[in-house]
């Protein structure tokens, strides 16, 4: 078809200008910074007539944004609303791709860093509602007791329904030191619940360790970051000189929202001697790629059981899937999360960015995570953990300068009052202990 930039007028000629040149193009959109363009153009899909630009929708577009600029009941700048165009097309794809303006970008770049301001809370739009992730451990989120599925109807009184989801994790980020309340509501409950939380500088460690007895040992990962993998190895050797024989080991990836895709790889790497990891699987040439395991693996023969659960998101899907898939150890617990699609995060050259999904992943035998999870070889509910036993409160080992125990005592009543209190743990030390008998057996 034609289309006469004559037949609109003067708002609508602008817009038309700025869109023409990229129909006669005929390729997507590609955000991306100046150096990278070339690059990113080589790896898109052989253009077709499909791909051309719709100049009927584009007049549409233009018109609509004439409409608005005359006759809306405020005054509203150019600027304001092709931004919020460009939110409209992402946020319509899929609940995890959008636009990033400058100050957006930025608390992304923190969040990834491991220290950014807030309440420690991963979200995500599920069925168009704001719903928990998880929260991350030690944080204000997690003491108050929130929990992986609750779904957030209010932020300060502002109703979330209206909200995107980068307009509601904003909101929920402010000065450490400041007061939110959040109304959510909860599974099997009637009346919404309503937390007060303080703000805090959010300093993440993505893994902890201990002895849970002597020779079995318990791998805490809340999140996958740059270093996760290394500080995960330096653990297990840690724990492997703390104890004769290291027998059997608790991966514990519950309530792990996910994080970066190659620390996901490292770790599984660590307990993995050879195989397929993950593979992706989008437009992109560089969509397309393949994760294997390394002969170099510190941990490939210890008996292995891994924590999962509903709050296990993404890279630790990833994670568990390898495990399963190379009946490399026993996954335990219940569901996870399902999130199998993978972002990439864009910059454009004004400092603003994209976070777009890009391609989905798919574990070692080709099962897509995407909606689906995770579903664990042992089901173990958490049931004998209420979530009025997750207040912690202040004990003189948390005070600075402490007295130090003269012996292990206390230390194990610690542990054993955790597997009381933890049932998925306490199970998943029972069934390492069954491997151990069955492996002495066959021996």
């Amino acid at each position: 078809m034609t289309l006469s930039v004559n037949a609109v007028t003067a708002p609508a000629k602008r817009l038309l200008a700025t869109f023409m040149p990229i129909a006669l193009l005929s390729v997507p959109l590609i955000a991306a910074p100046p150096q990278a363009m070339a690059q990113t153009l080589d790896s898109l899909p052989n253009s077709s007539e499909a791909d051309e630009l719709p100049l009927e929708e584009i007049q549409t577009l233009a018109e609509v944004f004439e409409r608005i600029k005359r006759a809306y009941v405020e005054e509203v700048d150019d600027s304001t609303l092709l931004r919020n165009a460009m939110r409209g097309m992402l946020s319509e794809l899929d609940p995890h791709s959008t636009y990033l303006d400058e100050e957006e970008f930025k608390s992304l770049r923190e969040s990834t860093q491991g220290e950014f301001g807030g309440i420690g809370i991963e979200v995500g739009m599920e069925n168009g509602q704001l719903t928990v992730i998880t929260p991350i451990d030690d944080t204000p989120a997690s003491e108050a007791g929130l929990m992986s599925r609750d779904i957030i109807i209010g932020i300060d009184g502002t109703p979330t329904e209206s909200l995107s989801l980068q307009e509601a994790v904003n909101l929920m980020r402010g000065e450490p030191g400041t007061q939110l309340t959040i109304s959510i509501l909860r599974s099997g409950e009637d009346s919404p619940r309503e937390f007060t939380l303080t703000r805090e500088v959010i300093r993440t460690e993505s893994v902890k360790h201990e002895l849970l007895e002597p020779g079995y040992g318990y791998l805490r990962i809340s999140q996958f970051q740059a270093r996760t993998a290394a500080q995960a190895h330096e653990a297990l050797q840690n724990m492997a000189d703390e104890t004769e024989e290291l027998k059997g080991l608790v991966l514990d990836l519950r309530n792990n929202p996910g994080g970066v895709l190659q620390s996901a790889v490292d770790v599984a790497d660590l307990f993995l001697d050879e195989g397929l990891v993950v593979y992706t699987e989008g437009r992109l040439s560089d969509a397309q790629m393949e994760f294997s395991a390394t002969p170099d693996t510190p941990a490939a023969d210890i008996p292995l059981v891994v924590l999962i659960n509903g709050g296990s998101a993404s890279a630790a899907e990833i994670v568990a899937g390898a495990i399963q898939d190379q009946r490399r150890g026993v996954i335990m617990g219940t569901d996870s999360f399902g999130k199998g699609s993978v972002q990439q995060i864009m910059p454009l050259g004004n400092g603003e960015g994209l976070k777009l999904t890009t391609a989905l992943y798919y574990t070692p035998n080709g099962r897509s995570i995407q909606a689906q999870g995770i579903e664990p070889d042992v089901e173990v509910v958490r049931g004998r953990l209420e979530v009025a036993d997750s207040r912690r409160q202040l004990r003189e080992a948390d005070l600075e300068g402490h007295l130090r125990s003269q012996g292990e005592a206390r230390e194990r009543q610690e542990v054993s009052e955790r597997l009381r209190d933890d049932y998925q743990l306490g199970e998943a030390l029972n069934l390492l202990k069954a491997l151990n008998v069955v492996d002495r057996r066959r021996d």
